[in-house]
């Protein structure tokens, strides 16, 4: 019988070229994801998540956005901000994600899937798709929550400037225990500043 450890090699191994796909489409979203697995990746371990859990946090984090493949080109690829219509569109990508996951029908995909299809929840309900709170959000979602507004911020994209490392922690400690979980938020607190990821 395959090792638990095994069958996340195996899924990542062939959902790999779901992201070099993405990436073809939009290569900062690809660039974007890969940034978001290393700031997920550090928070997992130093939160004390179990070997299977790190496993399925490589996945989710470095496929979060695996669904923005199902977004039209005239949505993704637009250089300025959503009109509402726009942007109920683009907030489908989290459940698409989910859907492409899934579809791989792979042993071990269950968990990520979820994971990718949860990571816009926000820790007071307001989030989207299913407005889960707190702890019934899976850990996994709320880790790749804050790394991925981390590194949405820090980087430059048509219709903002990037923030400074402290305007971005400004803004993240705004907005935990509303939007990010204050545990974890504490733990990203301690890795960012040794990170390789942390911007200026």
């Amino acid at each position: 019988m395959e090792s638990k450890g095994g069958i996340y090699d195996a899924l990542f191994k062939y959902t790999k070229a779901l992201s070099v796909a993405l990436g073809y489409r939009d290569f900062l979203t690809r660039l974007h994801s890969e940034r978001v697995h290393g700031l997920s990746d550090a928070i997992g371990k130093r939160c004390g998540l179990d070997k299977h859990e790190l496993e399925s946090l490589r996945i989710s984090s470095s496929f979060h956005d695996v669904g923005k493949i199902g977004i039209p080109d005239r949505i993704l690829l637009k250089p300025a901000q959503f009109d509402e219509d726009e942007w109920a569109v683009m907030k489908q990508h989290s459940e698409i994600g989910e859907k492409i996951m899934l579809a791989t029908e792979l042993e071990g995909s269950p968990q990520p899937a979820l994971a990718i299809r949860h990571h816009h929840e926000h820790y007071d309900g307001r989030g989207y798709p299913d407005g889960l709170s707190g702890e019934s959000i899976p850990v996994c979602s709320r880790i790749i929550s804050i790394a991925d507004s981390y590194d949405a911020m820090a980087v430059t994209r048509s219709y903002h400037a990037a923030r400074s490392h402290s305007e971005i922690m400004s803004i993240l400690h705004e907005e935990t225990g509303s939007k990010f979980d204050p545990h974890l938020m504490r733990i990203f607190s301690e890795v960012i500043p040794g990170s390789q990821f942390k911007v200026a």
